[in-house]
């Protein structure tokens, strides 16, 4: 556990971190170096990710989430900060080996014929390295970090601090609700620390796709991982970003992207489970020239009626139908107490808009998806965790087509598939449980209708039957109800005044006002002040509802 001269020190580091990049960061541009210290922004960018990688696991894992949110950063941060995926300082192969025999509970020479010192990649939580098992079965081990647990607990109860603390001093704090999305990337780098966990992802996500022949999904050796060893099948490639030009002649980029699409698609509004860190250090392309998809740790999650919801939103915003959109956004986001439903609707149109205008090459339905996020916090919208997710997913599928067909559209990608997606959908749900279940429920509706009829024909035959309205606003109509009664109520008093009065002026008596009968005088004269009086009351209560509309 740390101290509190370690949480002082560890708040001035991140305070520091923010005053020094900062500036560059908000203003979104490369250009924005610091001219007194002559520091070029290439030189900032880079000793950015040197900071994150020096401050531990959890800050460099923030740093891969940044390397792969363009809409964040400047073009140059998210450059330098790309070395984190795959290029983190590794630790020594004596620790390697330490773990790797605590773990297996066996020596490393008797459970691997061969094992590589020097690890093929190192990243934030741990690192790969190359081994063969006794049998001659190329396999990678991947080896967690020592200490990386206690060590990400640690630093997330400080980063707690700072959310909490933006989230109650500063606008963005509580637009964005920080401390919620911290927890949430919490929770995913949990999930990463236990190795079972990512193994048994290898495995369901390998199921889903194997109908995709052009992706490989290596599979894990159930017998060599345990929470902080995980021994896989090597996959023989190379990464996508290292493709040079000739080797992209080679590979049919389309097919390969078009098929990745309908992969994730299908993962996302189908499986409910799928692959949320697809960012180009974590897809090779293999010797035979498949995709393969690595490091399964960082998986997202939609419920069957998520699923729903997210294909509607998909569907609409690449039909461009941005009220449909709209209207599915209002339905599954949170609200709060200053939310301004028109005014989304207005600013997701233009949006939806503008994204139609562009050409095939600026198309990116990921990065759609996030500024409708930042549109519907600025609205006073929450929107579904889910939909971040998916949208940062599918901004990392948009770098890849950017490496494999500058031309693909992902939009008509979306609309390609979504017929398949809605029949597999159907046909999941169409199970022989779903059937008997409605069956199930017909029999006790069909059971229990005579029975109900009955009752109901029995309380019309006894004038016993009643129906209650619940009105959303009753206290409010009634009160308006009262005042239309008072006026009402009032206008006919004030013309029996008058009437009166008219009638009273033939009778003669010895009281006499102005010459006239006394009597009818001062009917006429309080009618003539309840009139004055009521035009009064009407005007300044409907001017009180005019100003209070407004």
């Amino acid at each position: 556990m740390t101290t509190k001269v370690e949480h002082l020190h560890r708040w001035r580091q991140i305070a520091r971190l923010m005053w020094k990049h900062g500036r560059a960061i908000r203003a979104g541009d490369s250009s924005a170096g610091d001219n007194a210290t002559g520091e070029d922004p290439q030189q900032r960018a880079d000793q950015l990710a040197a900071d994150l990688e020096g401050m531990g696991p959890a800050y460099v894992k923030l740093g891969q989430v940044l390397s792969s949110r363009p809409d964040l950063l400047p073009a140059v941060y998210v450059k330098a900060l790309t070395r984190l995926q795959d290029d983190v300082k590794p630790f020594a192969f004596d620790e390697v080996r330490a773990i790797v025999e605590e773990e297996l509970g066996v020596r490393m020479t008797k459970a691997f014929q061969s094992f590589e010192p020097e690890p093929i990649a190192a990243a934030s939580l741990g690192q790969v390295h190359a081994a063969t098992l006794r049998d001659g079965t190329p396999v990678v081990v991947k080896v967690q970090r020592p200490g990386a647990s206690q060590q990400v607990a640690d630093e997330f109860d400080v980063l707690s601090q700072v959310a909490h603390f933006l989230d109650a001093h500063t606008d963005v704090g509580r637009r964005h609700r920080l401390r919620l999305m911290l927890e949430e990337f919490r929770v995913s780098i949990q999930e990463e620390l236990d190795y079972e966990r990512e193994a048994e992802n290898l495995v369901a996500v390998g199921r889903s796709l194997r109908e995709f022949e052009h992706l490989v999904i290596p599979q894990p050796i159930p017998d060599f991982c345990t929470k902080r060893v995980l021994t896989m099948e090597r996959v023989h490639g190379t990464k996508i970003t290292k493709l040079s030009g000739y080797t992209r002649l080679d590979v049919d980029g389309t097919t390969l992207l078009d098929e990745l699409f309908h992969a994730y698609l299908k993962q996302v509004l189908v499986d409910g489970l799928f692959h949320a860190d697809p960012h180009p250090g974590n897809v090779f392309i293999t010797d035979d020239g498949r995709l393969a998809l690595l490091d399964l740790g960082m998986v997202g999650r939609t419920t069957p009626g998520m699923q729903e919801h997210l294909l509607k939103i998909l569907l609409s915003v690449s039909d461009g139908r941005s009220e449909q959109a709209a209207e599915t956004l209002l339905e599954v986001s949170e609200k709060t107490e200053d939310a301004d439903p028109a005014d989304f609707r207005r600013r997701l149109g233009l949006l939806v808009a503008r994204e139609q205008g562009r050409g095939l090459k600026d198309v990116k339905i990921g990065q759609t998806l996030l500024d409708i996020s930042t549109v519907a916090a600025d609205c006073g919208f929450f929107v579904p965790s889910e939909l971040a997710l998916l949208a940062k997913t599918l901004l990392q599928l948009d770098e890849i087509g950017r490496v494999l067909d500058p031309q693909f559209d992902p939009n008509a990608a979306v609309r390609r598939h979504a017929a398949q997606l809605l029949s597999t959908r159907m046909k999941r749900e169409a199970t022989e449980g779903s059937f008997l279940t409605a069956a199930m429920e017909f029999k006790n509706f069909a059971a229990g209708l005579p029975r109900r009829v009955n009752r109901i024909m029995d309380a019309v035959a006894d004038n016993e039957l009643e129906i209650k309205v619940r009105a959303t606003d009753a206290a409010g109509m009634i009160e308006g109800m009262q005042k239309i009664a008072n006026r009402v109520t009032t206008g006919l008093v004030l013309a029996a005044l008058i009437i009166g009065a008219a009638l009273l002026m033939r009778v003669e008596t010895d009281f006499r006002l102005l010459g006239y009968p006394g009597l009818a005088i001062v009917c006429f004269i309080g009618a003539a002040l309840g009139g004055v009086w009521l035009l009064v009351n009407i005007y300044l209560q409907d001017r009180s509802y005019r100003r209070s509309r407004g």
